[in-house]
């Protein structure tokens, strides 16, 4: 068994671990531009994973199902979430 060598100890000390602070904590939440059941006229701006077109209102987004980019329709507001609301197109 190999020997220790007689040396310096130095105490280490436990690193301390600080919490840090969410940056959204201290945020108001925000209310939604977007009301259920609402009609507004939007332009698709884009194409999310599962296929919807997105649409942004006031940088809020919108999902629109069934919808290409550059399309200008008139949607309905379904649902409305935290961070999203899904509409549907009306003929």
């Amino acid at each position: 068994m190999p020997r220790r060598l007689p040396g310096k100890t130095r105490h280490v000390r436990p690193r301390r671990v600080q919490k840090r602070e969410r940056k959204y904590d201290s945020l108001p939440f925000q209310r939604a531009p977007v009301d259920v059941g609402q009609e507004i006229d939007v332009v698709i701006d884009d194409i999310g994973s599962r296929g919807d077109g997105i649409t942004r209102i006031q940088g809020f987004l919108v999902f629109v199902p069934e919808t290409k980019v550059g399309e200008r329709l008139k949607v309905r507001i379904v649902n409305v979430g935290r961070k999203f609301a899904i509409a549907e197109k009306i003929k």
